[in-house]
């Protein structure tokens, strides 16, 4: 299924939705920042863009979102609406009014007023402006009308979806887990101290069931792959918006070094990919069982053979 509609490109989805009815195991995997759907026009109005669009992208991790549902069952939705025109992960109204309408933004970088929303002080606000060693992303303002039509095209629709899945899911499990999966740099290393490959954040205990956490930790710990606990990615907007853990929704943000599953210039599919892989689907397996037990504690799972 495809859903929501990218602005300057006809036709085009925001996001794809895969998922068996009725559902195989109670898990939801989100892939907001791995879109590469440009727009002519969005890319007309970026600085250098060959170099800024790549660096916002969660490159290439819907390959590894899409391996891990078709051999799980979990349910997916991957956004093709890139990160440069629009952050999934971040809330409608977290934006640097001063990029939005009304004057040319110059490369050196407006000040930042207090009003600026938390995310977009930094320039990764729902529209991104900055990067580090670029600086502005954007030869002139946004128009206010196009940021609107930004979010009634992708984010409303978006959300609504992943609303929806969960949802669904949890109706017929009793609970659910969400995956948000990312991809990050290579984390930086430290001396004599091993780099983690994967960062679980469940927003310091407040999204997802520590049951639920143990089991992803157990999981990447019998796969021999170190993992982090919230930093330096405790989890976004995703999380905040649709974890209600008192009502059995229960959401991880995992994110995977590159390193693991592309190329050593962090542009295609590497020979860690298939590996990598193998780890994720059996992490969602372990967790989805886990999930399962949790829903029949709460007096509402249900046979899946129902």
């Amino acid at each position: 299924m495809r859903g929501g509609s990218i602005p300057g490109l006809d036709d085009a989805p925001a996001f794809s939705i895969w998922q068996h009815d009725p559902s195989p195991v109670p898990v939801v995997i989100a892939v907001p920042h791995a879109g590469r759907s440009y727009p002519p026009d969005l890319v007309s109005r970026m600085r250098q863009p060959a170099y800024s669009a790549p660096r916002l992208e969660d490159r290439l991790v819907d390959l590894v979102g899409k391996a891990v549902a078709a051999r799980t069952g979990a349910a997916l939705l991957v956004a093709h609406a890139p990160r440069a025109m629009i952050d999934l992960n971040r809330a409608s109204d977290d934006v640097d009014w001063e990029m939005i309408g009304g004057r040319p933004i110059e490369p050196s970088g407006a000040p930042v007023t207090p009003s600026t929303a938390r995310r977009a002080r930094s320039g990764l606000g729902l529209v991104p402006r900055r990067l580090p060693g670029l600086g502005e992303l954007w030869k002139w303002p946004i128009p206010h009308e196009e940021l609107s039509a930004r979010i009634a095209g992708v984010h409303e629709p978006y959300h609504a979806a992943l609303t929806r899945m969960l949802e669904e899911t949890r109706a017929r499990w009793g609970a659910v887990l969400l995956i948000d999966l990312h991809s990050m740099p290579p984390l930086p290393a430290r001396a004599g101290e091993p780099v983690a490959e994967f960062v679980v954040g469940d927003r310091f205990g407040v999204a997802c069931d520590g049951a639920l956490v143990a089991e992803a930790f157990a999981a990447l710990g019998g796969a021999r792959r170190l993992a982090a606990h919230n930093r330096p990615y405790a989890g976004g907007y995703v999380l905040e918006r649709h974890a209600r853990r008192h009502l059995g929704v229960n959401c991880l943000q995992l994110e995977i070094d590159r390193r693991t599953y592309l190329d050593p210039a962090l542009a295609e599919p590497g020979p860690g990919l298939d590996a990598t892989v193998d780890v994720v689907s059996a992490l969602v397996q372990r967790m989805a069982i886990a999930v399962a037990d949790l829903g029949r504690e709460r007096g509402h799972w249900r046979a899946a053979a129902e």
